[in-house]
């Protein structure tokens, strides 16, 4: 014999389901195209918040997007990712840079003599003898690649006759100059709502390199970290050489007198002549110094036991500082770019993983540091970046390198090598 049943509550219970699934945020992310070639779109300016999107987290966050105009910078597309804790500027019109982080009284950036963010079409990579690069060169975090990267000079190559010939490199190459062919914000709707702004950039020629960046950058709200998370793809049909150098630059606050550079490492190389000078200080920085020449020291560094590296730049009170940690799989080499000069010079240090160090191509490839990424296959780098608040962040993170380094002397050259 059925049971009667309940209309009354029968019908309470199917309103509240249905008030339950509409007030649930869908599953799939939440994207917005911005620019897109295949489309033929691009938005001049935008704007989202976490309220836009039902969602109503600890900390509100937004993602706002316009466009510069005036001078050099005109045309150039910014895109601000604000977590509720940290403002994080993508110039995806510059290979998809990160101009400047901020999180309370701490700037991940530089005060650069070049003031605008400089509209690629205004920069000719051959100037001043490859030099070129130099003249938009302000941002916290550009990528060097991915044909080459690192200083300029003659390299040689295969050409389309399949005879050797020679070019030209430019100063680290060309992905920092190439604006984005697409790009897209995507916001994950569930926690915790991960928001990622990723494009596209192509570095292809004909008769020349097919390579193809999507390069991702996140942050979840309410973080002190940001990741890249890049993928480099050659789409031609010939193994294809690559290089990948993850620049970040660091200036005041945490660059000053008594700053400090900490890094596992197994060895330790200078650069050049004048590097090799100060090699025993090479941890520690200077004042701004007018005159000084800049330095630059080759890490090779260890890992702990997850195959992570994980190196820390504090300011001289150990209470503001940042750490980067990433595969050694994936970028084995880091560089250490010291150019404590005077402030309007430009006072600035650059930490520095890479897949190699920033020799000319040539130099790299007769010491096999020069990858290559097969027909039709992909490379992966993964980089996290924290900001460090306090005094105890900066200890907590010195024990873990500490661990990372245990028992192992690293070998402290005191020549460079030769290069020649």
């Amino acid at each position: 014999m059925m049971r009667k049943i309940n209309l009354s509550l029968l019908i309470t219970l199917n309103l509240t389901l249905l008030t339950a699934c509409a007030s649930t945020p869908s599953a799939e992310p939440y994207i917005k195209i911005l620019t897109s070639d295949k489309q033929n779109v691009h938005v001049d300016a935008w704007r989202i918040t976490n309220a836009d999107l039902g969602i109503t987290p600890d900390i509100p966050w937004s993602v706002t997007k316009t466009t510069l105009r005036g001078g050099e910078q005109e045309g150039v597309d910014i895109i601000t990712i604000n977590n509720g804790k940290m403002k994080i500027v993508v110039i995806p019109t510059r290979g998809m840079g990160v101009h400047t982080v901020k999180s309370g009284d701490i700037t991940l950036g530089w005060n650069s003599p070049v003031k605008q963010v400089i509209h690629p079409k205004f920069i000719n990579l051959h100037d001043r003898g490859g030099l070129g690069w130099l003249k938009g060169f302000n941002e916290w975090m550009c990528r060097c690649g991915l044909e080459s990267a690192g200083h300029p000079g003659e390299d040689q190559f295969i050409n389309n006759t399949g005879d050797t010939a020679k070019m030209n490199l430019t100063l680290h190459g060309k992905i920092a100059n190439i604006p984005a062919s697409q790009v897209h914000v995507i916001i994950d709707k569930k926690p915790p709502y991960r928001i990622h702004v990723r494009g596209r950039v192509d570095e292809r020629m004909f008769f020349g390199p097919k390579l193809e960046l999507w390069a991702d950058i996140s942050t979840t709200p309410g973080s002190n970290t940001l990741r890249f998370d890049d993928l480099v793809t050659n789409h031609g049909h010939f193994p294809q050489e690559m290089q990948l150098i993850y620049h970040a630059n660091y200036g005041p606050p945490i660059l000053e007198k008594g700053s400090k550079f900490i890094a596992p490492t197994k060895r330790l190389t200078p650069f050049n002549a004048n590097a090799a000078k100060a090699v025993a200080t090479a941890d520690t920085y200077l004042a701004p110094t007018p005159g000084f020449v800049e330095q630059v020291y080759c890490y090779y560094p260890l890992a702990d036991k997850d195959g992570r590296v994980t190196v820390m730049l504090h300011n001289a009170a150990a209470d503001k500082g940042i750490a980067m940690s990433y595969p050694i799989s994936q970028l084995p080499y880091l560089t250490q770019w010291k150019n404590t000069a005077a402030t309007k010079t430009g006072y600035v240090t650059g930490i520095e993983p890479g897949t190699g160090f920033p020799y000319n191509r040539k130099v790299e490839r007769k010491f096999n540091r020069v990858p290559k990424v097969e027909p039709g296959k992909a490379k992966r780098f993964t980089l996290d970046v924290s900001i460090l608040h306090g005094k105890d962040a900066i200890n907590s993170t010195a024990k873990k390198i500490a661990a990372i380094q245990g028992n192992t002397k690293p070998q402290i050259d005191t020549v460079p090598p030769d290069i020649d």
